[in-house]
């Protein structure tokens, strides 16, 4: 029996040796990678590696047979639910959420981003013709977002407030808000029910919005941060992450294949939207959306250390990173970053 196995071993390798002598590809590691996506144009990157298997390709030229299996959350704080309890491997969303993990997860999960999705301001809208301001906010509004207090639309509206009304009213506005997915926000918002006055949102539903009569815009996060931010991103656990050394670097060249693939094409990638989102909004609407010129598809953090700063400022997190590679795995330390 002991030399029936050793002959088999022997046969292995020496198969394995004629392969590499011949130059023939190895047959591939076998790796199923669980991914949650969310709702909205944000999340088109996303959208054209599933449709075009970029991950899948990419994986088999580095040996490894990947088999993406794609899940829908419709908010970061059940997505990190889910990734700490291990029924997921990457997750997605805004900013906030991402920092949150990273500091409750140092020296155990160890939690980082793998590489920012997109950059695109995110709009507070009313249709209370009365609020011109975040000022005119009374404890009559209600203002839907998604998981109300760790959202990135909650960070920047307390960051819009500290601003406002000084820094010990960060949280002033705070009692006003009402957790709701962008969907379910915007329905709420244009069919005035819930209590719902203002929806702090992401595209494409704060453009949809805007061209509603009677809806007019309150604030802009890109105002609030000073400039372009990274609005979404991919992160995952270092455990994942120590196991799957190759996943970090592949995942970031799918999302900058993605990303030229959608500037230079914008009315394919609209299409490609169209079809796996089964969204109401016209080709012409979303390619607007796409070559809006605020809108930037790119790989690099831009202000992340904005939000991670205020956070801890504020007493979400006890401490904020050194700098914005503390939040990153090094697959993406090569890009300018912030």
């Amino acid at each position: 029996m002991k030399a029936t196995k050793s002959l088999l071993r022997a046969s292995i390798g020496g198969l394995a040796a004629v392969l590499i002598a011949i130059g023939a590809p190895l047959p591939a590691q076998a790796l199923t990678v669980r991914i949650a996506k969310q709702y909205g144009i944000a999340y088109l990157p996303l959208t054209v590696i599933r449709t075009q298997h970029l991950l899948e390709k990419l994986g088999r030229r580095q040996g490894l047979d990947i088999k993406a299996k794609w899940l829908q959350f419709t908010g970061g704080a059940e997505m990190n639910e889910a990734l700490i309890s291990g029924q997921l491997d990457i997750a997605s969303g805004g900013v906030s959420p991402a920092v949150l993990l990273w500091a409750r997860t140092r020296g155990n999960l160890n939690v980082k981003g793998i590489a920012a999705l997109t950059s695109m301001p995110n709009f507070l809208n009313t249709i209370d013709p009365k609020v011109k301001t975040i000022r005119d906010f009374t404890s009559k509004d209600r203002i839907a977002m998604p998981a109300a207090g760790i959202s990135l639309q909650a960070i920047t509206l307390m960051m819009a407030a500290a601003k406002t009304f000084g820094p010990a009213h960060a949280k002033k506005l705070n009692p006003l808000t009402v957790s709701m997915s962008h969907p379910d926000g915007m329905a709420a918002l244009l069919a005035r029910k819930a209590g719902i006055t203002a929806h702090f949102t992401a595209p494409p539903y704060s453009f949809l919005e805007l061209e509603q009569p009677g809806v007019h815009r309150v604030l802009d996060s890109y105002t609030v941060l000073g400039g372009p931010h990274t609005f979404t991103l991919l992160w995952a656990s270092g455990r994942f992450v120590h196991a799957n050394p190759k996943i970090p670097p592949i995942i970031v060249a799918a999302l900058r294949k993605a990303d030229r693939f959608i500037i230079a094409h914008p009315g394919k990638a609209a299409q490609i939207y169209i079809a796996s989102t089964h969204t109401p909004l016209t080709k012409a609407h979303l390619v607007r959306m796409i070559k809006n010129p605020e809108v930037r598809w790119t790989t690099e953090p831009q202000r992340t250390m904005k939000y991670a700063r205020f956070m801890a400022k504020i007493g979400l997190i006890k401490k904020a990173p050194k700098n914005w590679k503390d939040l990153f795995f090094p697959a993406i330390h090569n890009e300018p970053g912030s």
